[in-house]
């Protein structure tokens, strides 16, 4: 069983609520946070969770095809040009246990591994593991991007204990697989005005 602890942490001023760990801290205490954003990380480590409001991508209508490239699109837009230095491992539908079962989600798994010119960098991570869930919300033209960032730096984590292709996770990527986990389970919807606002 892990020693992680969560606490109930409200979103966008409480209009989305879910389970955080506790040594999770906001970011927007520290420094500007773009409205439609929501960025907390690990104070022990280099581990962050981004909750992303974003406008819907792809035509009306939900299905494994579009939904698909509406995953891939954000995929795209979140690494930015380094889309060829990213491996998608596995996509998986996902249910939130407090959401209508009806609302699509899905789950990916990746690895982006930095180009090798920027190895010169000691603190450049080995590569980041990225959680990414998409939860599609047609009714209000918003998709909701959860992303989970694990950094992989040299010395931090057990590198015989990685291997994704055999399926070793590692403790990192574990520990944020139990955070995604916690956050499908635990997350609510307060408000839906939110999504007009943003």
């Amino acid at each position: 069983m892990s020693s992680n602890k969560y606490r109930s942490t409200p979103l966008f001023g409480g209009a989305l609520v879910c389970d955080l760990p506790d040594k999770f801290a906001d970011v927007s205490k520290l420094r500007e946070v773009p409205d439609n954003q929501e960025v907390w990380i690990d104070k022990d480590g280099f581990t962050s969770i981004i909750f992303d409001i974003t406008e819907r991508v792809g035509p009306a209508g939900s299905g494994l095809e579009s939904d698909g490239r509406a995953l891939t699109v954000h995929l795209e837009d979140l690494v930015g040009s380094d889309i060829d230095t990213v491996k998608v491992w596995n996509t998986t539908e996902t249910q939130f246990t407090t959401l209508d079962e009806d609302l699509p989600a899905y789950t990916l798994i990746a690895t982006q591994t930095p180009k090798s010119s920027s190895k010169e960098s000691s603190s450049a991570p080995d590569f980041t593991a990225l959680i990414l869930t998409l939860l599609r919300l047609e009714k209000v033209s918003t998709d909701v991007l959860i992303t989970i960032n694990v950094p992989h730096i040299k010395g931090e984590y057990d590198e015989d204990e990685v291997d994704l292709a055999l399926g070793k996770q590692g403790e990192l990527i574990g520990d944020a697989v139990e955070y995604a986990a916690k956050i499908w389970e635990s997350f609510k919807i307060r408000d839906w005005n939110l999504f007009n606002e943003v």
